[in-house]
């Protein structure tokens, strides 16, 4: 299901463009993190200041402050949003800040997001790219509309420079801001469409490699206020203790010694645990470890053992007589596979992993008679008001949301099991907020984890080593039939995220996917490129292969696939010279990887070395040429690429969790392993936008090649050992190379 919405033009109605003063104090009065372009702390925006619509404020001295819809997580997004609406605006960026959006969804909800406030699957520049756009250029008209009036000419006369309204033919000219210290909102409001947007041949900062981003100076000074970061006037802290099995309750609770504790104030029993208050951060962790529980046993999790349940995943996948919910038909690929003259047949296994972000989850709540007010790093307003209301026994309108930066998101602050954790605990003691720090163990071993999933692939050739038909078989549990109930419903019990990928731009005849779901107990999330991460790994793996047999090299293999597609070919292309691809290299082997998810098209080349004594795989360097369509910020494009493939070496070579009777065997960073500095690969990027295109995804673009192409690379480094199970770990690449 593609949740991209269509650009077209569109016309913005007075109600929907306006916004109450409140509401706008609502964010800038948040302090630092809402003035995101100057780390300092603002006031809340004075009366009488010119408020055009629900996005843009305009001061008398120019300065013009621009909501920022999506959640700042490290991606960047507070700058590039914003910068779509001082394009079209004609800001001067110089004197722009950048306002965090307050929990408003009918004003800032994603349209390709359901119209939720929602930041997560590469969907934020997507789904505001042409709302925000002639929101900029319907800004401009209305500013063009009101100096008209004041310069007593025809509107049609004027043009716009950075900031200012200008009459050619007099040479007079009015700054926005003089125009906003005597302007009133136009009724009726001028109407922009696809047609008043700037030619892309007078962009002044799409594209640009000179725009930095606007959350990088308060991060660098320390201003910067992230969840963790908090402070309010009367604040206790508080700690949950949660079972070792999900699902589980607490059947008695032992609390004397912990209620010993200096500073402790309260112990609130919960449906899923045992909460602590007190004064202090270290008096509420040592009255944690303190309590004495007794768990229910009556959790289903507790027959969840993920290496046993992986190789019944695997048995499911093989098992043609087992049917899913199809995914994708294009062509009888069964019949197809039947009459080709060689099969390929395999599968390909990933495990849990965890999102492990540097700032553990925590969020603060106030709880005060029926209303609500919460301070957190979170991806989804919205979510966290239904939530919040819930817990506190009133209505979503209620729920007050101040987001925070976040300190890495991945999809797990998507959820709202850390901020519940808080609003439970602030109406132990309605009136004064209540933080909540989950220590890294408990952020490891109570993470939504990435499905754990098999997948089986089934590939038929004709005489000549041509692919005839392709069928795709993925099994894991559902993350919307948790998450997004009437999503997973109205699919057919199909989850488009799990499953995410899996359809591909490659010439195939006929190309059947199958979902079949597993419902296990264990709850699993969004995680950084969620299932195209292992769909893509399965994929590009294959296509080696059928290259491999076919005797065809595998850049050359792609290309030939890829005829029709001269973005995929280009990008490919492209990577093969950076890396030099027919060059040899002595004890060291090159893979090659393609991707076209999320709108965006990403090829990779990795040059790796292999211990054959020990197993473990060095990744040298990898190349990437991304295409996203229209490049908004280019630099921040490439640092993103280096993200994602810094995180796919990780995950590929490192990263698992492991369950055992429904209880996770890692805990911290000792035991689950992820990429270190040393180990993190050279990494090269090569931006070639096609402006003409729609604009692509760019968080998670980075990602799904890197871990294929590692693979990829040590099977043509000795001579077609195949890696088929996320992650790598030396132990697993010894197994391969003694089979």
């Amino acid at each position: 299901m593609d949740r991209t919405p269509q650009f077209q033009s569109r016309a913005l109605s007075r109600r929907s463009f306006l916004v109450t003063a409140g509401g706008l104090g609502i964010a800038v009065a948040f302090g630092s993190q809402a003035d995101l372009a100057r780390g300092a702390a603002t006031a809340p925006v004075a009366l009488g200041e010119f408020r055009p619509n629900a996005w843009v404020t305009i001061a008398a001295d120019g300065t013009i402050s621009i909501i920022a819809p999506a959640v700042e997580m490290g991606q960047g997004i507070t700058t590039t949003l914003p910068l779509l609406v001082a394009e079209e605006l004609d800001a001067d960026w110089s004197r722009v800040r950048v306002v965090q959006a307050p929990s408003d969804a009918e004003t800032y909800g994603n349209p390709g997001f359901y119209g939720i406030q929602l930041t997560g699957g590469s969907e934020s520049t997507r789904g505001y790219h042409s709302l925000l756009r002639l929101t900029g250029a319907q800004t401009r008209l209305m500013l063009m509309a009101v100096a008209a009036g004041m310069l007593s000419v025809p509107v049609r006369e004027l043009t716009t420079e950075p900031s200012k309204v200008v009459h050619q033919s007099s040479g007079e000219s009015l700054d926005y801001g003089e125009i906003a210290a005597k302007a009133v909102v136009p009724d009726p409001l001028p109407q922009a469409t696809e047609a008043d947007l700037k030619p892309r041949g007078r962009w002044r900062y799409i594209g640009s490699r000179a725009i930095p981003r606007v959350d990088v100076p308060s991060k660098v000074n320390g201003t910067a206020v992230f969840g963790i970061d908090v402070q309010l006037p009367g604040m206790l802290y508080g700690a949950v203790l949660r079972p070792p099995v999900q699902d589980e309750r607490p059947d008695a609770i032992d609390a004397d010694e912990a209620r010993k504790v200096p500073g402790v104030t309260h112990v609130v029993p919960l449906p899923y645990g045992v909460g602590i208050i007190g004064e202090t951060v270290e008096a509420t962790k040592r009255a944690k470890d303190l309590l004495n529980v007794t768990w229910s046993t009556t959790s289903r999790v507790r027959t969840y053992t993920s290496g046993r349940l992986l190789d019944e995943y695997r048995a499911i996948g093989r098992d043609s007589g087992k049917r899913g919910v199809s995914a994708h038909a294009d062509g009888d690929a069964e019949a197809a596979i039947a009459g080709a003259a060689t099969v390929i047949e395999v599968d390909y296994l990933s495990d849990h992993v965890a999102h492990a972000t540097m700032e553990p989850m925590n969020a603060t709540a106030r709880v005060t008679g029926d209303r609500v007010e919460i301070w957190a790093p979170t991806q989804g307003p919205t979510g966290t008001q239904g939530f919040a209301a819930e817990v506190a026994g009133t209505t979503p309108d209620k729920v007050k949301v101040n987001t925070t930066l976040l300190g890495g998101g991945f999809g797990r602050k998507a959820e709202a099991d850390f901020i519940i954790d808080a609003v439970w605990l602030a109406k132990a003691v309605e009136g004064r907020p209540v933080k909540v720090i989950w220590s890294r163990e408990d952020d490891v071993r109570h993470d939504k984890f990435r499905p754990l999933e098999a997948q089986h692939v089934k590939v038929g050739l004709d005489a000549e080593g041509n692919i005839v038909g392709w069928r795709h078989r993925i099994v894991a549990d559902s993350i919307f039939a948790r998450t997004l109930p009437p999503v997973f419903e109205q699919a057919g019990g199909h989850d488009d995220v799990v499953t995410e990928g899996a359809k591909f731009n490659y010439a195939v005849p006929a190309h059947q996917i199958e979902y079949l779901r597993q419902d296990r107990g264990l709850a699993i999330g969004f995680w950084f490129a969620v299932g195209v991460g292992y769909t893509r790994f399965a994929i590009e793996c294959v296509v080696d292969e059928i290259a491999a047999a076919k005797g065809a090299d595998p850049v050359a293999f792609r290309l030939e696939l890829l005829k029709d597609q001269p973005r995929a070919r280009h990008v490919i292309e492209t990577v093969a010279r950076m890396a030099e691809w027919e060059r040899a290299r002595e004890g060291r082997g090159l893979g090659v990887a393609y991707s076209d998810a999320f709108g965006s098209h990403c090829a990779q080349v990795a040059e790796v070395s292999l211990d054959r004594d020990t197993g473990a795989i060095r990744v040298h360097k990898v190349w990437c040429a991304i295409d996203p369509g229209v490049a908004i910020q280019p630099l921040h494009i490439e640092a993103m690429m280096m993200t994602g493939i810094t995180n796919g070496t990780g995950h590929a070579l490192f990263e698992q969790i492991n369950v055992v009777d429904g209880e996770v065997q890692e805990s911290n960073f000792d035991t689950y392993r992820l990429i270190r500095m040393s180990e993190a690969p050279e990494i090269e990027v090569a931006v070639v936008p096609t402006p003409e295109s729609p604009v692509g995804g760019i968080g998670q673009a980075g990602l799904p090649p890197t871990g294929p192409a590692i693979a990829n690379a040590v099977a043509r480094l000795t001579g077609g050992v195949r890696l088929r199970h996320y992650p790598f770990t030396a132990e697993r690449v010894k197994a391969a190379l003694e089979a």
